[in-house]
């Protein structure tokens, strides 16, 4: 007896450590998804989500459209492109912004990197936000009612409902002045690693 359930606990463990790599998440097919008239013809020339999603880095279940977007983007699990024309300059800004005016919440580290890999500077600067320390009353508020980071957070990007992608630098533990931090800029572990900062 002792024997046989041994050799369950071991069949067991096999089944659920080979389970650990499957990708479970799941997304409704765009003609399900409430978003996109199922009768339109057009639909058949788009790829619904399950098919290109699975295999990208995992984000929380649940959390927007449970992708890891910037690790998706450092592994090479997607390629977007930089640039519609062979003449745009492409600059990725390696700086990070601290801003500490962010009421009992930790504070808020912005990673430029992240942002301009996708975009370009002008996407932000000048009309969501002034390139001036201080030039920006940012505030919850107003991310919730689409400006600032609510132009995008919430819409095409990550949802504000997750604080701490956002308000991930302790008081408690950041040394240094508030404002653009020195290069290179922080390297963040994947999303689903990441603790919560107080």
């Amino acid at each position: 007896m002792f024997l046989l359930n041994r050799l369950i606990l071991i069949l067991l463990l096999l089944v659920h450590v080979n389970s650990w790599g499957v990708d479970k998440r799941t997304w409704l097919k765009l003609k399900d998804d409430g978003n996109h008239d199922p009768a339109n013809p057009a639909l058949s020339v788009l790829q619904n989500p399950g098919d290109v999603f699975k295999g990208t880095p995992a984000d929380y279940p649940g959390t927007g459209n449970q992708i890891d977007w910037v690790r998706a983007l450092a592994s090479g699990a997607i390629k977007p492109r930089s640039q519609l024309y062979d003449t745009t300059k492409i600059e990725v800004l390696d700086l990070d912004i601290i801003m500490e005016e962010t009421g009992e919440m930790a504070m808020v580290r912005f990673p430029h990197k992240a942002h301009t890999e996708w975009l370009d500077c002008s996407n932000c600067h000048d009309k969501l936000f002034k390139k001036k320390a201080g030039g920006n009353p940012v505030n919850m508020f107003a991310i919730l009612a689409g400006e600032y980071c609510g132009r995008c957070h919430g819409a095409v990007s990550f949802p504000l409902t997750d604080c701490r992608r956002c308000h991930s630098e302790s008081r408690k533990t950041f040394k240094g002045n508030y404002g653009a931090q020195p290069v290179p800029g922080k390297i963040y572990p994947p999303v689903k690693q990441q603790k919560v900062v107080k």
